[in-house]
Order: structure tokens, then C-alpha cells, then sequence
């Protein structure tokens, strides 16, 4: 009997991150094989050649899509995305999986998904279903959903979302998310463990900042605002993670340096953790600071507070830890001292995260082992029964 071929197709440090579970169910079954394409920010430099982490972690990588992201404009990514969709057209041809499995909102992952498309390859999307209102990646993730076949969805609200969109019911599957099963099942670095391969020691307060492009934001998104909150704060620790190859991301990656350089010893600044090293991270910071979707899909499982800024994840759910504010220093700053106070922090030992029970890859990987495929790319309209008044 043949294997069926899974090809998971990853572009960036956090999306393999969610994908390594999956990938690693994939390998250790029977009845499937694993192929693996890396592509986009795994193949730049500046992003520390994060495929290296998905060859460290076991797997071997099939193909490599360099889709040449030489700046961080609209017609820099559009480019991109045009040169990605041919080169994922000829991967997919070579490697002629049964299903491609993307996940989320990335320009990339747009990329591959019109190439499966046209070349009637069932994509199974995960995340989809998702808001985020003040990023571009809010449409891309719509638009992926519409090209896919299979949906896996965090919630009960995604499922209605998706189905709303579409799709057919029984094609959309509520598996929890991804990263939560990485929690559930990674072995955790202790405290003394990362401050060695850090090189750098956490302090009595730590904070870790994640900040990408608002690329809807009708304003220039810069680090100023955070970075003056901050300074009222000298006695904390701070760990950056440079933002991804959004629009306006390189301006945001210099701003992060900038501040890096003026206070030598406070600040550790990396391109990349890796699942690893953040997952263990997350145990021993204070609060969260950003507008990564992990502040709101990871860290309520570790009872942290997570300070959200601006309107990038404006409309996606979130656990009680979650405190929103606007980009400015003044709201920053109230945030912050929000956080530490003695009534959140007891707030957070009842938190209770709204994106699944750490089982999402299991669910994930029956429905690609078992799901029927012939006819599964002839899709057709799913039109939900209400009444709507015309205008």
C-alpha cells in the first residue's frame, strides 16, 4: 500500500515552531510520509538561517524555496509572493504530494497555496478562521481558507467563521492550536540552562518584547513609544525578538538594534529563540510585551500577563491575561504597571486559555490519515440559512 505524502511547508522560525509536533506524528506513522519544504525568512541571513533549526531537530528538508526578499515594501513582498508561486509550482510538481498542510497568514504560505491550488493538490490549512484586523496577514488568512480544502481551526468561533466564509461543515475540524501541544509535551529548559546559552542572566523582573508591523496602520510603525515606557522601568531585564519580513519590519529591526546598543548588559537581543528556548523563556518572564499572536495563543497557558499594543490581533479571542492598550507611552506605561500589580497577578492563577486542551496535533493527524481525497478538490459553496435584508 502507498504512503500517503504530507507536505508541510514552513516560511518562518514561528510557524515551524507549531508545525515541529505535527511533523514529528507525520514521520512516526506508517502510513504517511513527511515531506518538507522551507522557504521565505528560513533562507535570509538576517533571520539566522532558521532552516539550520529544522535539519538541527531531525527532519530533512525536500526543497527550498528562495523567493529573494531583498526589502520589506509592498512591491518588495508582492514581488515576492509572484516569484514564490512559480518556484512552488515546480516543488510540487517534483515532489507530488496528496496534501500540502500550510499554516496562518503569511505572504509565503499565499504563495504555496495558489500553486496547490492550481496543481489540485488538497491544501489542509490550519489557524484559519483567525481576525487580526490591523494586518494585511487578516486578508491573506482569509484568502488561504478560501483556496483550501481542509480546515483546522483553534476554536468553536473559528468553525463558525470559516463556515461562514464557505466552506462545507464537514471539511472544518476544531483542533485546538498547535502550540499548545508544544507546551503539553516539550521538556522545558530550566532557568540556569538558558541564561548559559544565552550568555546573559534574567533579572528579578524580566520582560520579553516581540513587536511586528501593524501593515494596516495608517501611521509609521516605529519602537519609540515602547522604549519610552520602558525606560521607567531600568530595573528590568529585556529579551528582543526581531519582527518578521513584514512591511515596515526593517525599520522596526533597526530601531530594536538602536536600543540594544544604548544599554549594554540590560538588553538580549536575538532574530530567533526557536520554539525551544521560547516556550522555556516563557516560565521565567514577568510579562509579555508586543503584539505577537503568542501573547495571546501560548502564553496564557504559563498564567504570564501579556501586554498587547495597537490593533494588529484586534478581533482574534483572548484569555483574561491579555491586557490591551493602544501604542503610546502613557498606555504603555499604565499596562505595565497594571501587570505587576498584586490584583492581576493573582487574576492570573484562574486564567484559563481558550485555544484548546495540548491534543491538536493527534486530531490534526487522523483527519490527514483518514480523510477520503477523491473529489476532495471539487469544492462547492456552502450557503448558510438566514435571512439578510437587502438594500
Amino acid at each position: 500500500m502507498l504512503k500517503r505524502k504530507i507536505c508541510v511547508i514552513t516560511g518562518t522560525r514561528a510557524d515551524y515552531g507549531l508545525l515541529q509536533g505535527l511533523m514529528q506524528r507525520i514521520i512516526s506513522d506508517d502510513a504517511l510520509t513527511l515531506q518538507v519544504v522551507a522557504s521565505a525568512m528560513h533562507l535570509v541571513a538576517d533571520y539566522d538561517y532558521t532552516y539550520r533549526q529544522i535539519e538541527a531537530d531531525g527532519f530533512v528538508i525536500d526543497r527550498k524555496v528562495d523567493m529573494s526578499l531583498v526589502g520589506d515594501t509592498a512591491r518588495d513582498i508582492t514581488r515576492s509572493v509572484g516569484k514564490g508561486t512559480q518556484i512552488f509550482a515546480d516543488v510540487l510538481a517534483e515532489l507530488e504530494p496528496d496534501i500540502v498542510v500550510l499554516l496562518g497568514d503569511r505572504f509565503e504560505a499565499l504563495a504555496a497555496a495558489q500553486a496547490a491550488m492550481f496543481a489540485r493538490i488538497p491544501i489542509a490549512h490550519i489557524h484559519g478562521g483567525e481576525i487580526t484586523e490591523g494586518a494585511v496577514d487578516d486578508m491573506i488568512r482569509h484568502a488561504i481558507t478560501k483556496l483550501s480544502t481542509l480546515h483546522f481551526v483553534a476554536t468553536d468561533v473559528y468553525k463558525r467563521r470559516v463556515i461562514q466564509l464557505g466552506e462545507q461543515p464537514s471539511r472544518v475540524f476544531v483542533a485546538g492550536a498547535p502550540g499548545i501541544d508544544n507546551i503539553k509535551t516539550m521538556k522545558l529548559l530550566p532557568k540556569d540552562k538558558l541564561e548559559t546559552e544565552f550568555g546573559f542572566e534574567l533579572g528579578k523582573l524580566s520582560f520579553l518584547l516581540t513587536y511586528h508591523p501593524a501593515t494596516l496602520s495608517e501611521q509609521t510603525t516605529r519602537l519609540d513609544n515602547i522604549i519610552h515606557a520602558l525606560a521607567e522601568f531600568p530595573q528590568a531585564k529585556i529579551i528582543i525578538t526581531l519582527p518578521n519580513a513584514d512591511t515596515g519590519g526593517k525599520q522596526l529591526a533597526e530601531d530594536a538594534k538602536a536600543f540594544f546598543r544604548s544599554q549594554p548588559g540590560r538588553i538580549y537581543l536575538t532574530p530567533s529563540l526557536g520554539q525551544l528556548r521560547y516556550l522555556s523563556l516563557l516560565q521565567y518572564i514577568d510579562i509579555v510585551i508586543g503584539n505577537s499572536s503568542s501573547g495571546l495563543l501560548e502564553v496564557p497557558s504559563f498564567n504570564k500577563p501579556t501586554i498587547n499594543i495597537g490593533d494588529r490581533q484586534l478581533g482574534r479571542q483572548r484569555a483574561k491575561s491579555v491586557i490591551d492598550c493602544e501604542d503610546s507611552t502613557c498606555a504603555i506605561f499604565a499596562a505595565i504597571h497594571q501587570a505587576l500589580s498584586d490584583q492581576f497577578q493573582q487574576q492570573l492563577q484562574e486564567v484559563v486559555n481558550p485555544y484548546g486542551d495540548g491534543h491538536a496535533n493527534e486530531r490534526i493527524l487522523a483527519v490527514l490519515k483518514q480523510v477520503e481525497l477523491l473529489g476532495v478538490d471539487r469544492k462547492t459553496f456552502f450557503d448558510i440559512d438566514y435571512k439578510l435584508p437587502l438594500q
